[in-house]
């Protein structure tokens, strides 16, 4: 797991952690859990990429 930076994250309104675009990049992979910034285009719903990862 990447260290986290100013921008990888930001707390929710209900207090839980959500990871932005950055640190999904950073990371390198989708872990295809369907998070609400993922940048690979993962769909949850379908199991399938929207876009060219």
């Amino acid at each position: 797991m990447p260290q986290l930076d100013k921008g990888d994250y930001y707390y929710s309104e209900e207090g839980f952690i959500v990871f932005t675009k950055q640190y999904h990049l950073k990371r390198g992979y989708c872990c295809q859990s369907g998070c609400k910034h993922c940048p690979y285009g993962y769909d949850k719903a379908t199991g399938t990429f929207k876009r060219k990862r």
